[in-house]
């Protein structure tokens, strides 16, 4: 292969065996191997760079660019890790490295941008500072909306606004507030920093689990996981439902999870969690129906987001893996922001109390 460069994928970089000697000896002294690249293998360097916030610097990509082109020069590969210990890695990541490194990928999601879809309209998205919050907020605003972005991370919204800035239509502006929407007070300064109607409501912001079963459950990893997976969720509607109602118009998305569908997806108390999102949302729906309010959900599949477990239950996660099955690839969080947009538009006019599987199929297999 010609010259590996930062525009070149990881799968192309995995197949120039010059490419994957240099990647293998990185990852070793990191205590990992090229099967943690497999969900993203169809990403570029460029891509990688910016989605790592700094985890994977541009100093040391350029670094892997010289380092190919040295041992081509010299008609001799870099120098190959030895035997690795791997660590602990998530579900997505494990079921997407039974794949090939060298087979086909599909083309990068390329965004489709509808200019005004949300002039003119509120639209609070929590979890707005990373992941798939950032990317739904960041489309929102490039659509016309005026976005309230809630998030613990004032660095990450400081960030969005930054990425945004000069780059948004007249009347679209981001409205960070950092706020812990578990907390009471919180929710009122999220209503109060709308100043007036709130046409939308994407309820992103989420935490995992750590794959533990219940037997070995302990009640911090419960209680957090209702607290902001479910009841930080209801608290928002609870909010901002009454001016709906008053207006007759409005748009509800809340963020379940394939575990929402499933029991073999992730551990005890995030699976309980999304299956109760997933219970509020249809509930919702046909408290409303004929009101002018719609509620619905996105349920994503494996997501690179850098939402990872710590502490992983090694019997949970053993199961996890055993029932995946067929998994379809990783996607990119402005996939699944184009999926949470759309019901959050009047797009969806006649999409009410539905649960949208966007999992590339997984929900399928």
């Amino acid at each position: 292969m010609a010259d590996l460069t930062l525009k070149n994928t990881v799968a192309e970089w995995l197949a120039d065996p010059e490419g994957r000697a240099a990647l293998e000896r990185m990852l070793a002294e990191a205590g990992q191997t090229t099967r943690s690249l497999a969900p993203v293998k169809r990403m570029s360097f460029e891509k990688l760079i910016k989605l790592s916030r700094g985890k994977f610097p541009r100093e040391t990509a350029e670094q892997l660019v010289a380092e190919v082109r040295a041992a081509k020069a010299g008609g001799t590969s870099a120098p190959a890790a030895g035997p690795e210990t791997e660590p602990a890695q998530s579900s997505a990541t494990q079921a997407a490295a039974t794949a090939e490194a060298g087979a086909p990928q599909p083309a990068d999601f390329g965004e489709a941008i509808t200019p005004g879809r949300f002039t003119d309209q509120t639209v609070v998205v929590t979890g707005a500072a990373s992941g798939i919050g950032r990317a739904t907020a960041s489309r929102v605003a490039r659509e016309g909306g005026r976005v309230v972005a809630v998030d613990m991370s004032a660095g990450g919204l400081d960030e969005l606004a930054a990425e945004l800035a000069g780059a948004l239509p007249e009347g679209a502006s981001i409205v960070p507030v950092v706020a812990n929407i578990t907390d009471d007070a919180a929710i009122t300064a999220i209503v109060e920093a709308a100043g007036g109607p709130i046409h939308a409501l994407a309820n992103v912001a989420g935490v995992m689990d750590r794959f533990a079963p219940v037997h070995t459950l302990d009640d911090a990893t419960w209680e957090r996981a209702f607290a902001v997976n479910v009841t930080g969720t209801m608290k928002l509607m609870r909010a901002v439902v009454p001016g709906m109602l008053e207006a007759a118009e409005g748009r509800v998305v809340n963020v379940t999870s394939e575990a929402g569908l499933r029991g073999s997806a992730a551990g005890a108390a995030y699976t309980a969690s999304k299956h109760a999102v997933v219970g509020l949302t249809k509930n919702s729906a046909y408290m409303y129906l004929n009101t002018g309010v719609r509620v619905n959900a996105v349920a994503p599949g494996g997501v690179l987001t850098g939402m990872q477990p710590t502490d992983v239950d090694p019997f949970g996660m053993g199961r996890v893996q055993a029932g995946m099955g067929v998994m379809a690839d990783i996607a990119m969080p402005e996939q699944l922001a184009a999926t949470i947009t759309f019901l959050l538009s009047t797009d969806s006019t006649n999409i009410n109390g539905q649960i949208l599987a966007s999992d590339g199929g997984w929900s399928a297999a």
